[in-house]
């Protein structure tokens, strides 16, 4: 049976500090710890996809495992931070209203190759995330959680990596078909799961939910933690996935591209008060 590499008791609860806690990244934590703890709805989907797969649905389950940890670390957290937020209310919450399509028998992403870069390119982003998460944190049990977590992340886009290159040798998917479904997947970090898990987290019980004001209250909090190191190895890691090299002058040019993107959503967003 798959565990965890770190177990919550573990982290140094006792070095919680107060005094250093930034309260525009206690929203962010909360609806993290949501998408987080909610990883067995994908692993019923990828064990579906993968059914003929008994070794990646191992592999799957022992990703699960990690990723429900890290929501209930997260959770733990945000509630000694804030006391009345219940995050096992706000869990049932989230799931009332956003649900993963877990009953399809084949990849949304068209081939096996697809999805499995598909998870390459969430991972880069989680681990790119917790890594400026943790960076801009002085918190001591925060950062040491974010750190944590940023490895496992590292160690999953590893996973999936592996077995992407397993049906690549398979299916065949050129660099132009991997690299279309890494693009799709970046775009939908646009869709309803973020926004609707800060939704879940922080929203008053009687608000309504609407899309356009939770993902700008997100967003507003998030990109301005990035700095350009983070987004350099996250396009290292985009690249790689997609069977291009990284630390080339494409590479660069791209990750120029994505910084400027990311520090005027930053500072554009950061002049709104949502």
């Amino acid at each position: 049976m798959a565990r965890a590499h770190w177990r919550i008791d573990e982290l140094p609860w006792d070095r919680f500090d107060a005094s250093k806690i930034d309260s525009d990244l206690v929203p962010l934590i909360k609806a993290a710890a949501l998408v987080e703890f909610n990883a067995d709805d994908y692993t019923a989907y990828l064990c579906n996809v993968f059914k003929d797969d008994p070794e990646f649905q191992e592999a799957a389950r022992g990703w699960a495992i990690e990723e429900v940890q890290h929501g209930e670390a997260l959770g733990r957290w945000a509630e000694l931070v804030d006391p009345t937020f219940d995050f096992r209310a706000a869990v049932e919450r989230f799931r009332a209203g956003y649900r993963v399509p877990i009953d399809l028998d084949a990849s949304v992403r068209g081939s096996r190759t697809g999805e499995m870069i598909a998870r390459c390119m969430v991972e880069t982003g989680t681990s790119s995330y917790y890594a400026a998460i943790g960076d801009s944190t002085d918190e001591p049990v925060l950062k040491e959680i974010c750190r944590n977590i940023a490895a496992d992340e590292l160690r999953h886009y590893k996973i999936f990596y592996t077995y992407a290159k397993k049906y690549l040798d398979r299916e065949g998917l050129n660099k132009v078909q991997r690299l279309k479904v890494a693009l799709s997947r970046i775009g939908e970090s646009e869709d309803d799961e973020l926004a609707y898990a800060y939704y879940a987290a922080n929203a008053p019980a009687d608000a309504a939910y609407e899309h356009k004001l939770y993902n700008a209250a997100y967003k507003r909090r998030a990109f301005g933690r990035y700095r350009r190191k983070h987004v350099d190895r996250a396009i290292a890691m985009v690249f790689k996935a997609c069977g291009l090299k990284p630390h080339t002058r494409l590479c660069s040019v791209a990750s120029r591209g994505a910084w400027w993107f990311i520090d005027r959503q930053a500072r554009k967003l950061a002049t709104q008060a949502v």
